[in-house]
């Protein structure tokens, strides 16, 4: 029964060292509801009253987090099918929401809370992120010019939103990196 029990334990060191910890990369959702869907309003007048229910810094720094991604998505997927003017609205949303997150991590911070795990996850996100925006400023027209029927035309200024939104994500990072 020793020789057993010394065999599992010398095992199970030896796992220890020869496994690396694994670390999962950061995945953004898989696209919602997006702008032309009849549950398209729906799903953001539920996502505006979900703010209600998760209460606490934590709750709400992942809600916040989680709204971000989606937008960032949404914004994604817009604009690969050349939706500039959605795509640019939710870039704009996904910003707001992300610089929403350092807010409750400050007063997560003052409760005593450690939030070392959940400042990896947003250095994580941030990441992720920066990588999908300079993606798309690869991608996309540097300016583009919306013309609606019957309205004024209006240039949007995609490398200059896309170099904004990407110097949201690092302002945050920075700031995050202080507390």
């Amino acid at each position: 029964m020793k020789k057993i029990i010394i065999y599992c334990l010398l095992l199970i060191v030896f796992c220890s060292f020869v496994i690396p910890a694994v670390r999962a990369d950061y995945v953004l959702p898989y696209p919602s509801y997006m702008p032309g869907n009849k549950l398209y309003k729906v799903g953001r007048v539920i996502d505006t009253h979900k703010r209600f229910w998760y209460f606490g810094s934590i709750a709400q720094t992942k809600y916040h987090l989680g709204l971000s991604d989606k937008y960032l998505v949404e914004a994604k997927t817009l604009f690969e099918y050349k939706q500039y003017m959605l795509g640019a609205d939710a870039l704009i949303r996904s910003n707001n929401e992300f610089n929403e997150i350092p807010h409750y991590i400050a007063k997560a911070k003052e409760s005593g809370i450690d939030v070392t795990l959940l400042k990896a996850t947003i250095l994580d996100a941030a990441k992720k992120h920066g990588e999908v925006l300079s993606l798309l400023d690869e991608q996309l027209p540097k300016t583009f010019l919306w013309e609606p029927e019957k309205e004024k035309p209006t240039e949007l200024k995609l490398h200059d939103l896309l170099t904004a939104s990407a110097g949201v994500r690092i302002k945050i990072v920075n700031d995050i990196a202080l507390f």
